[in-house]
């Protein structure tokens, strides 16, 4: 607890993201809230609940879709399953990378070669060409199995910043220091060296979960991904197929818009902040 606040009084930016990522999820939190104020007992993303296309109102305050529905639920609704998707996309894909970086970088040698390789492969892999085949060919997708195949293809990066991580720490004197007194490698990873890269791995983790939830809604946006869930990319991608802005129903395609580009800078600038105050050259250029 004393760490966090170190960092929340260390860094602007950090503080900025984090309370728009914390915004972000308690309006995720809160859909079935939303839901329940607007709807006042019916369900407001049953079609046909209202007329099509009313605008913004202290009723609606996003206005409706064609299909009657509520935006500003919707758009709650559809924030919950973004972030869903995305956590579990993100958990796996650090999850992963943490592992790989871990025994490359502590390893070295030989294994390190291997492992790197193989990173550096994955790398250069072009991602969404082989979604847009997955995605087509399994038109019947679930949230799971879309969460896996975006870790799949998210576990590199983690791995390759958490790898320069551990080899610069695994040199230090207490590290040394750890393997004189006897200490077993699992000992050293998970007493000296994982502590030190939590901050790492957070963002990490974060910058995965923003890039998983991108990805899906590229894919949404040209018609391909999971079929049994109402997300922001499927909000947008029913707001270009309807011409909902010829028609003036803007909020259909600004709110999810605003909210995806709200997670890429809140994730941004809390690595930003982390890296003003983990990295002493940025520190002293923030400071001045």
């Amino acid at each position: 607890m004393g760490s966090f606040w170190t960092l929340w009084r260390a860094s602007r930016k950090f503080r900025i993201g984090l309370l728009i990522l914390v915004a972000l999820i308690l309006f995720a939190a809160l859909g079935d809230v939303i839901s329940a104020l607007i709807g006042r007992g019916e369900d407001p993303l049953e079609l046909g609940i209202y007329n099509a296309w009313l605008v913004p109102s202290l009723a609606h305050p996003l206005g409706t879709d064609r299909n009657g529905r509520d935006i500003l639920v919707m758009t709650a609704i559809g924030l919950r399953a973004s972030l869903l998707i995305g956590v579990v996309a993100g958990v796996m894909a650090t999850a992963f990378g943490v592992v790989v970086a871990f025994v490359a970088g502590y390893k070295g040698g030989r294994i390190d070669s291997v492992l790197r390789t193989a990173t550096d492969t994955m790398l250069v892999i072009p991602t969404l060409p082989l979604l847009i085949v997955e995605s087509a060919f399994q038109r019947n997708i679930s949230l799971l199995q879309i969460s896996f195949v975006l870790a799949v293809f998210s576990w590199p990066f983690a791995a390759r910043t958490v790898r320069a991580q551990v080899l610069s720490l695994r040199s230090r004197p207490y590290v040394e220091l750890a393997r004189a007194t006897k200490l077993t490698d699992r000992e050293i990873i998970f007493e000296e060296l994982l502590p030190n890269l939590l901050p790492y791995i957070g963002v990490g983790m974060a910058s995965a979960s923003v890039g998983a939830i991108l990805a899906l809604a590229g894919l949404e946006i040209i018609g391909l991904g999971p079929s049994d869930a109402l997300d922001l990319g499927i909000l947008i991608s029913f707001a270009i197929s309807w011409g909902a802005l010829s028609l003036g129903a803007w909020p259909i395609i600004v709110a999810p818009v605003a909210i995806l580009s709200a997670l890429f800078i809140a994730v941004n600038l809390i690595n930003f902040g982390l890296e003003e105050i983990y990295n002493p050259r940025l520190r002293s250029i923030a400071g001045a």
